[in-house]
């Protein structure tokens, strides 16, 4: 939602490291009150100036209600958990909603499963692992070409691209730069040679002309996609998350659902299981009935040698070692006879598995590209990430690690296992397109970087960093390389979720971050009831798709002329000084004043009104007694893009106009 009526302007962040430091300082940008809660007092400040940003530090453990009622959280609007510890993450999140039913949970956790039950039983409720948050960014700066950002929509794809205009370019000398614009694409910024980069969305002049040197960035939809299906997961790991969400779901469930995941074998295996527990217990309870005077030990013993085969041990000979009933003898036999045929099951899964791991062990991984690919260095999680999307791009890729990885990890992606720095002679660093440094010491990926460019100066170098003074300095002494904070990313996603807004994804353009943002219309929102355009142009946000309640076909880069209403839902792309406008509803003054001439016919004017209501938003009223009093100025008064489009839908209807300076 854009903005609903509030009672505090108050925010709590649970957990002072990296993430929770850029927390702060993004949401004292909102200039709202800031709470926060540490485990203990940290001398390391990776901010400078976080001591006094916070309003109010509470040393504590977050899950604590004391703790949580001394930062004052009945006053609060959102908390923001983003400690490490994902456990402690989701405990303190219950402790909060106990606390106050109304405030917004914003928490880090990677648990996706787990995630969304949370959703459903607390309500009001959000996260975002930071590693995955990034990994787009990386990956992006990984190409080196046009791509800034892209994500899947609707189905749909949407790309947001930058290219340099030159002779051979289609859109070279266009007469205006707006006819780019079109029904599944929108212009993002337009920058001549030598100007400074633009900072933000309608800085570009929608009449001029395209000229050699421009670089333009836009943002547009592809036809529908396939979904690509989930990879398979191991029944091992599955069997494993349901354990640990036993408290929430009964054990029927749980037994339903590992059923229907398993395969055939994993079936077989734990019916045979089952029935040989039950059939060794009651083994075990049968001797000891039968003959009191023998302890529990040896009742085991006995079932378990019957369990094992064991039947010809104990009844082998001609004479019985001590009188047995034939009920007991016959339960005797099924027991070993089923014990036999467990063992055998057993030794077959065993032998499919150490067969398997063999063809799987002399499973060669693909040989090194040998140009034009990516040198990724470092396979940690955020490594993982990025290599499984530059995958999905079909981008030519080798990896870096310092040991193996996992069992089946990324099969199909060539990997150097060696020291990081040692290991760029072997992988054609000399014809490489681009190198990827994401390991977890910052300085170490700095090193790395600098060899990189001694040996390839035309590769692209992309750096992650942690610390915000080492990112600013090391993007300051290397012009050339991309310099990515990981936590710096992934703050201004967590702060506008705590705002109440759906974050759906962010890239970088521009040198600066921009988030895929998502609103539904509510009654008492500051969007409620605005056209696009004042919503675009006022607020400087990209709309780039609107849906009305309960349509299920939603429109992509829809016409600035709709007006919201409560129920729709609109997806824009923002910055965080965007999103800003909008929580505040503070919108850009509107400079221009369109002056209308003449109209060529009474038709003529009579559809000239139609336009300036459509367009202005003004009433029609106003609108019709405007053309019967021509020339006169509208006196409503709009931004340069709407003002320039109405002028250019007048002239359609044979409508003389322009803006007046």
């Amino acid at each position: 939602m854009g903005q609903n009526v509030i009672n505090t302007n108050t925010f709590l962040v649970c957990g002072l490291g990296n993430l929770g430091q850029h927390c702060v300082s993004v949401l004292k940008e909102f200039g709202v009150k800031v709470n926060a809660i540490e485990i203990a007092h940290t001398q390391k400040c990776e901010i400078p100036d976080i001591p006094d940003l916070v309003d109010k530090l509470v040393i504590g453990d977050c899950r604590q209600t004391k703790i949580l009622e001394q930062a004052e959280i009945s006053q609060c609007r959102a908390i923001l958990i983003v400690s490490s510890d994902e456990r402690i993450n989701i405990a303190a999140a219950f402790a909060a909603r106990s606390l106050n039913r109304d405030i917004r949970l914003v928490v880090r956790s990677s648990q996706d499963n787990l995630n969304e039950l949370l959703r459903e039983s607390l309500g009001n409720f959000i996260a975002f692992e930071a590693t995955q948050l990034s990994a787009n960014s990386f990956a992006i700066a990984a190409l080196g070409c046009e791509t800034k950002g892209f994500f899947p929509l609707e189905n749909h794809l949407l790309r947001v691209m930058s290219i340099s205009i030159d002779f051979g370019h289609r859109w070279h000398n266009c007469h205006q730069l707006h006819e780019i614009n079109s029904s599944h694409r929108r212009i993002l910024s337009h920058n001549r040679v030598g100007e400074p980069l633009p900072q933000t969305f309608y800085q570009w002049k929608p009449d001029a002309q395209t000229l050699p040197g421009d670089t333009i960035a836009y943002i547009e939809a592809t036809e529908n996609i396939v979904t690509l299906p989930e990879p398979p997961v191991k029944n091992t790991r599955k069997l494993w998350q349901l354990t640990t969400t036993i408290n929430k779901i009964n054990l029927r469930q749980l037994l339903t659902q590992f059923w229907a995941e398993s395969g055939q074998t994993q079936r077989v295996v734990f019916a045979s299981c089952l029935v040989m527990v039950s059939l060794f217990l009651w083994g075990t309870l049968l001797y000891k009935l039968q003959y009191p005077q023998i302890s529990w030990q040896e009742a085991l013993n006995v079932s378990l040698v019957l369990s094992l085969g064991g039947y010809d041990e104990l009844f082998g000979g001609l004479e019985l070692p001590f009188p047995v009933s034939w009920w007991l003898q016959l339960f005797s036999i099924s027991l070993t006879v089923a014990g036999t045929v467990f063992v055998g099951i057993l030794y077959a899964v065993m032998t499919e598995r150490i067969l398997a791991a063999r063809f799987q062990f002399s499973r060669r991984r693909p040989t090194l590209p040998k140009a034009d690919h990516v040198v990724l260095v470092g396979l940690g999680r955020v490594g993982r990430l990025v290599a499984q999307i530059l995958q999905e791009l079909k981008q030519p890729l080798v990896g870096v690690h310092t040991h193996d990885l996992e069992f089946g990890t990324l099969p199909q992606m060539p990997l150097v296992i060696s020291n990081s720095k040692d290991a760029l002679t072997r992988v054609n660093i000399n014809t490489a397109k681009s190198v990827v440094v994401v390991t977890d010491d910052e300085v170490a990926n700095l090193e790395i970087a600098l060899r990189a460019r001694i040996t390839n100066p035309q590769a692209n170098l992309v750096i992650r960093t942690f610390d915000p003074r080492f990112s600013e300095n090391v993007g300051q002494m290397l012009p050339y390389a991309r310099v990515l904070g990981v936590y710096a990313l992934a703050a201004e996603a967590f702060v506008a979720a705590a705002f109440g807004e759906n974050i759906i994804n962010l890239f970088r353009l521009n040198n600066q971050t921009t988030l895929v943002t998502e609103y539904q219309i509510e009654a008492n929102d500051t969007l409620n009831g605005l056209l696009l355009a004042e919503i675009a142009y006022g607020y400087e946000v990209v709309p780039i798709l609107h849906a009305k309640a309960k349509q299920k076909k939603p429109k992509f880069m829809p016409s600035d002329d709709i007006r919201l209403t409560v129920g729709d839902r609109l997806i824009v792309l923002a910055t965080i000084e965007g999103l800003q406008r909008v929580e505040h509803g503070s919108m850009l003054p509107r400079p221009c004043l369109v002056r209308v001439k003449k109209a060529v016919s009474s038709q003529a004017a009579f559809e000239g009104a139609a336009v300036i209501s459509r367009v202005s938003g003004c009433d029609m009223l106003i609108a019709r007694t405007l053309m019967n009093q021509l020339p006169a100025t509208l006196q409503c008064p709009l931004y340069k893009h709407q003002a320039h489009r109405l002028v250019s839908e007048l002239s359609k209807c044979q409508v003389s106009a322009h803006i007046e300076n």
